[in-house]
């Protein structure tokens, strides 16, 4: 992966051509645009601040559509940056030192493919393999690493697009995929994914921003409590595969229909699917049918009060506990990202569902539009 750094001149030249607003020199969660514009693989990245009408800042760079970092109140009124990532292009851009999904708009396929496998008209067509023997997230090259296309239209409002080749990753199909993110004045995060293909293909795409709820990465979110409306989810082997069965929750530690410390049952090795998981990292099948007015998981930090709810028309979230964070990367001011210092929560088809057609499908066709809505919804409690 080449990466190119501009001079000064360059950051002001890039930045009239990526964005109609003016950059400001430090963003108020502390980042330095000037250390986003560079050139990788031959297109050029950049910073983008979003802001509303409440003054909460929503930072993202182009370079996999990263959402970077989110300034939201807390029950004081106090801004706090509640999501993990890195202060520079070249650390999100380095797959061999500090690979990350942080804050990605993943695709093609979020989550696993089992064995890399799709079967499309009867064709058998193999896809990289990047964990257990799975693809994961698109591949090692998956959009996270690549570079969207971006306008930002309005202060509130950034637009990105991908125009993914024939072959990519050898997906079938040239799609164009475009992610809107606004952020509105609700001080939600509104994400709206949209793609089109010219063959028939599997799309499935997400959000893998990493959530600490206080504010302060240096501690766990084992005291955050979690609520997730679904009765069932789907189990895994210890390759982290769907085994294509949905259990139901009840009298499992998947059970999050009441609120629950995340903490509470992580290291709860007993119930194999915890052990499987080194924690949390399992789909749970939504009661929200797809209607997106309606709360699909919520989580909040008893400390600072700040509540992030989740609303999607998908079918499925993936809650992530961050299990596999390991202090191996030093993210945004200097701190060592360790074990369990952010969650994910990641609304999607079911993983493998292109090799489960009885789950809801992820094909797309040529002449359809594949669309997905996800609001990450930002207040606080008492």
């Amino acid at each position: 992966m080449k990466i190119i750094f501009k001079t000064l001149l360059g950051v002001a030249a890039a930045a009239l051509v990526h964005s109609c607003a003016t950059a400001p020199s430090q963003t108020l969660s502390g980042l330095s645009p000037e250390k986003f514009v560079s050139e990788v693989n031959g297109k050029p990245t950049a910073l983008y601040t979003l802001v509303n009408a409440n003054g909460m800042e929503v930072c993202v760079t182009n370079f996999g559509g990263r959402i970077v970092s989110v300034m939201a109140p807390d029950r004081n009124g106090e801004m706090k940056d509640v999501v993990l990532g890195f202060d520079n292009i070249a650390n999100y851009a380095d797959k061999v030192n500090t690979p990350s999904d942080f804050g990605a708009s993943v695709g093609r396929y979020a989550n696993r493919i089992n064995k890399g496998q799709i079967v499309i008209d009867g064709e058998t067509i193999q896809l990289p393999q990047n964990n257990f023997g799975h693809c994961l997230h698109g591949g090692p090259d998956g959009w996270q690493y690549q570079v969207y296309d971006a306008v930002q239209p309005d202060n509130s409002t950034i637009v990105l697009t991908m125009e993914s080749p024939d072959g990519d990753a050898n997906f079938p199909g040239a799609v164009t995929a475009v992610v809107t993110m606004k952020v509105t004045d609700d001080n939600a995060i509104d994400i709206s994914y949209e793609a089109v293909t010219d063959k028939k293909t599997v799309i499935n795409m997400t959000n893998h921003t990493y959530f600490n709820l206080s504010g302060d990465p240096t501690r766990r979110v084992d005291d955050h409590l979690m609520q997730i409306d679904a009765d069932n989810f789907t189990p895994v082997d210890f390759t982290f595969m769907t085994t294509g069965e949905i259990l139901p929750v009840e009298g499992t530690p998947m059970d999050f229909r009441q609120p629950a410390a995340i903490g509470q049952d992580i290291k709860n090795f007993e119930f194999q699917q915890v052990k499987f998981g080194n924690g949390f990292d399992h789909n749970w099948c939504l009661n929200t049918a797809g209607d997106d007015t309606k709360v699909a998981a919520r989580a909040w930090c008893p400390e600072t009060g700040i509540c992030l709810e989740v609303l999607t028309d998908e079918p499925g979230v993936q809650f992530y506990s961050g299990n596999f964070l390991d202090g191996s990367c030093t993210g945004k001011n200097g701190v060592t990202y360790q074990q369990s210092t952010g969650f994910c929560l990641e609304t999607q088809k079911y993983p493998d569902t292109p090799n489960k057609p009885e789950w809801p499908s992820a094909f797309l066709e040529p002449g359809q539009k594949y669309t997905s809505h996800c609001v990450y919804r930002f207040s606080t409690v008492e």
